[in-house]
């Protein structure tokens, strides 16, 4: 596991991720409390709990979709001050970064193919990734302890056999690279997974036995992922991108480059989408993407790194490709 979580770390460090974080020792005692995934309140999103806001974007019929969609969202603690470790799950501030921001920008994309479930979880903060030997790992490990746990719970709680889209982004994904791993691989739940969108992180194509990266739109059971940077821009170290799994994420296949009017939709921090917004490059285990066109784009262009964009940038494009994999998967199920 160490493993994995060292290739997480490199990415981190090229990703920019700052340095001068206030720590402290991390200590077992004061590790918060384990969620009981049981309690509805330990879960920021469960079919019968979409906001306003997430359910104008869902399926109005939510209630006959017949697939699920387990999301783990990204990284959301990163200040400075901040001394802890994991973040309590009854922390408000977390909560609602979690619901009006990551659930809201990003998971909401996959609503009209499946039920949404999202478990609050004891985010590690975003200083673990580069000090692992102080603490980090520790704090990674128990993050991933919860988002196992309250899968195992949606499992025998929730899921009743139905068929399963895994959605994650950056510190998400570093966990549903381990869930895929424990619960998928080369297991029999593997016949319930339409498609794992694992995003944000670097993702080798050997990483498991028996879940592939998928080359086309319509394939179902594997994966897909990337990292998206302004066009004609390399990472630091950008060696460790090479050969990982880079999906073109408007194409759904191996083309190269896109053209703006095959861009579906961008979903801006209004709420609005932006169609034929971006072109792309897929280069060098890299998505290249032009300066979005959308209101304020100008305070973009200083931008390197597009990884906090990775999943709504493509939010419309993610959204019809994860209702043409569920429909396919439903299609040949019958």
């Amino acid at each position: 596991m160490k493993k994995v979580i060292f290739s997480i770390v490199a990415v981190c460090f090229l990703m920019s991720c700052k340095s001068a974080y206030k720590t402290q020792k991390f200590v077992a005692e004061e590790i918060p409390l384990a969620p009981n995934y049981n309690e509805e309140k330990n879960w920021a999103v469960l079919p019968s709990t979409y906001t306003k806001e997430l359910a104008a974007f869902s399926s109005q019929e939510r209630d006959t979709l017949q697939a699920d969609v387990f999301y783990v969202y990204p990284t959301l603690n990163t200040e400075k001050e901040d001394v802890r470790w994991n973040v309590p799950i009854e922390d408000i501030i977390q909560q609602n970064k979690v619901v009006h921001k990551a659930v809201l920008f990003q998971a909401s994309a996959f609503t009209t193919a499946g039920k949404l479930y999202v478990p609050f979880y004891r985010q590690a903060h975003i200083r673990s990734y580069q000090m692992l030997d102080s603490g980090g790992e520790k704090a990674l490990l128990l993050a991933y302890s919860d988002v196992k746990r309250a899968f195992e719970t949606y499992l025998k709680k929730y899921n009743n056999g139905r068929p399963i889209i895994i959605a994650s982004h950056s510190q998400g994904s570093t966990h549903t690279k381990f869930l895929l791993r424990d619960f998928f691989d080369n297991k029999p739940l593997q016949k319930q997974l339409i498609a794992a969108y694992i995003v944000g992180t670097v993702l080798k194509p050997d990483l498991f036995r028996s879940i592939q990266p998928m080359t086309v739109p319509n394939e179902v059971g594997g994966l897909v992922g990337w990292n998206t940077f302004k066009r004609g821009h390399y990472p630091k170290g950008k060696n460790i991108y090479i050969g990982s799994v880079t999906t073109n994420p408007i194409t759904w296949n191996a083309e190269k480059t896109t053209e703006l009017n095959q861009h579906k939709g961008f979903l801006y921090s209004n709420k609005k989408i932006y169609k034929k917004a971006l072109k792309i490059e897929v280069t060098d285990g890299l998505i290249w993407s032009t300066n979005p066109k959308f209101p304020m784009r100008f305070f973009m262009s200083f931008m390197k790194n597009y990884h906090v964009g990775d999943l709504n940038l493509f939010w419309q494009d993610i959204r019809d490709n994860a209702v043409l994999r569920t429909q396919t998967f439903l299609e040949n199920s019958n």
